[in-house]
């Protein structure tokens, strides 16, 4: 039985070795193919990464945190492209969401909590958020909260002024650190069609220099490296935290 087995062996062997050249590479062309087209359906439709390059929604999320983003029924897209389209999901009132900035798309995502519905009326004063009349529970912020300040508005929008009005198909937004959050109170609200998903967990989180998470790709390597060789950088208590 064993020499019917390496003789079998044999033959498929030489079957392969005469399979001509160019049926090989065909072959592996095809297979990536496939790879590629399956990592650019889950990185389009399901799920992408991120990282937290600024403080606006501490303590709930800190910078040099990783986040998996789902887009689960938010948005659908290209990958590497600024093409998408949303889906048939909406976010609730104080979920997690990141978007495109609404006053420059090609800037890096943002990440904020939703505050306002539309149709809300969002109030701002005695350093809390009134919701049709009602003030909002919020155990996550720090700081109070205020209305920003005049003229800081971004080029081509007015100032926001409060009681605030949620149009149709718009989010208020807000991040968890009011005294250093650029959102809704500075150019009002987010379009829908400008959410991309939610988080979903933290898969990573390092304590390194914000250049690291600003687009400075040698820093961020020396962020990586130094966590391999100093593993006390990484914040393992925040690892695989759920939203």
């Amino acid at each position: 039985m064993k020499a019917d087995a390496i003789v079998e062996k044999k033959k498929e062997a030489v079957k392969q070795a005469v399979v001509p050249l160019g049926d090989r590479v065909k072959s592996e062309i095809i297979a990536w193919f496939w790879v590629i087209l399956a990592f650019m359906l889950i990185n389009g439709t399901l799920g992408q990464a991120r990282v937290i390059p600024s403080g606006s929604m501490e303590n709930t999320l800190l910078i040099g945190d990783h986040l998996i983003m789902s887009r689960i029924g938010y948005d659908a897209g290209i990958p590497f492209t600024n093409w998408h389209v949303p889906l048939w999901r909406n976010p609730h009132r104080q979920q997690i969401i990141i978007f495109k900035p609404p006053f420059d798309p090609t800037q890096p995502d943002y990440v904020k909590r939703v505050i306002g519905l539309p149709g809300d009326v969002v109030d701002i004063h005695d350093g809390g958020v009134w919701i049709n009349g009602q003030k909002l529970r919020e155990n996550y912020t720090m700081g109070s909260t205020e209305p920003a300040p005049v003229g800081q508005a971004p080029p081509g929008y007015s100032e926001v002024k409060f009681p605030y009005r949620v149009p149709n198909d718009c989010y208020f937004a807000m991040g968890d650190n009011r005294g250093n959050s650029y959102d809704s109170r500075f150019w009002g609200c987010v379009p829908r069609n400008q959410i991309l998903g939610t988080p979903v967990i933290i898969y990573m989180s390092l304590n390194a220099p914000k250049d690291a998470w600003n687009g400075d790709i040698g820093a961020r390597f020396l962020a990586y490296a130094n966590a391999l060789i100093h593993p006390g950088t990484v914040r393992w208590r925040r690892l695989f935290h759920l939203f």
